[in-house]
């Protein structure tokens, strides 16, 4: 199969049915495993045992990094990887002779569900993509239409680090909240990944303030939702914590999203029944 990877403009030639798959992007191989391919992914990212059990399979990198060594002895007939911060890096591989394809960073759920698609077809059968992408939807109407309480207004904080960032409406994350029956306070921003304008989210009065750190630099959330003055509201929003655990991930991409979106329901629905005083 020859393919024509339009985000790093390159074309691929693959097996038409890969057998020794490298993902080094855990929400794809999560899909991955979903489709039912799990026997033909040979090596990992050192995140991917957050969403799946990786056995024995080798480690060959991490988001922004590849062991060229393991990448060799593991002799991939197909790498899959993901724009934004791992476009250097597919293109690194690429140059050097690696079989990779670069799949774009998703703005939304549908992006998300395309993704699957994309990757079904890269493995030879895209009936299996379009299969996980009509469970995920019917799945996210599920859990959307499980929300009739009032819209609680969210202001979404994401610490990368010490890098931080709020969203705005082209991230999938915008559409994880709304899922679970929220609505992100910047979603009219054509942003994606935005710098923190503190006058604007003072003056967004969010009910809740949905906050991601990872175990590498934990954030103490309640003390910065206190250096907030919050004058749009006469008590501070409620603070929902997400983290990098299976099921709470706001920064996940694979199809656990949706366990997210439901735990971030159950978040939200106990937010409106105590609220802070």
């Amino acid at each position: 199969m020859k393919i024509h990877n339009e985000l790093i403009d390159a074309v691929l030639e693959i097996p038409d049915e890969p057998r020794r798959i490298v993902s080094l992007n855990s929400g794809f191989t999560e899909a991955l495993f979903a489709m039912g391919y799990a026997d033909r992914v040979v090596g990992v990212s050192c995140y991917c045992d957050r969403y799946v059990d990786v056995g024995d399979r080798r480690v060959a990198g991490d988001y922004l990094t590849a062991d060229r060594s393991v990448l060799d002895a593991l002799a991939p007939d197909l790498i899959v990887l993901t724009g934004g911060a791992q476009r250097s890096l597919a293109l690194k591989l690429t140059k050097d002779g690696y079989p990779v394809y670069a799949l774009g960073l998703p703005e939304s759920f549908a992006g998300v569900c395309d993704a699957a698609i994309l990757l079904g077809a890269l493995c030879g059968d895209t009936s299996r993509g379009r299969d996980l992408a009509w469970r995920m939807m019917a799945r996210a109407t599920s859990i959307r239409a499980a929300w009739s309480d009032p819209v609680p207004s969210v202001y979404v904080e994401l610490w990368f680090g010490r890098h931080v960032r709020t969203i705005g409406g082209r991230t999938f994350i915008h559409d994880i909240v709304e899922i679970a029956g929220g609505r992100p306070v910047f979603a009219a921003n054509p942003g994606s990944y935005l710098g923190l304008d503190i006058d604007a989210i003072d003056r967004s009065a969010p009910d809740v303030f949905l906050g991601f750190h990872e175990p590498e630099f934990p954030v103490d959330f309640a003390a910065e939702a206190r250096k907030r003055p919050w004058s749009g509201r006469s008590t501070p929003p409620v603070i929902i914590v997400s983290d990098v655990t299976r099921g709470r991930n706001l920064i996940h991409d694979g199809p656990s999203l949706l366990d997210t979106a439901e735990w971030l329901q159950e978040e939200l629905r106990s937010a409106i029944a105590s609220p802070p005083r």
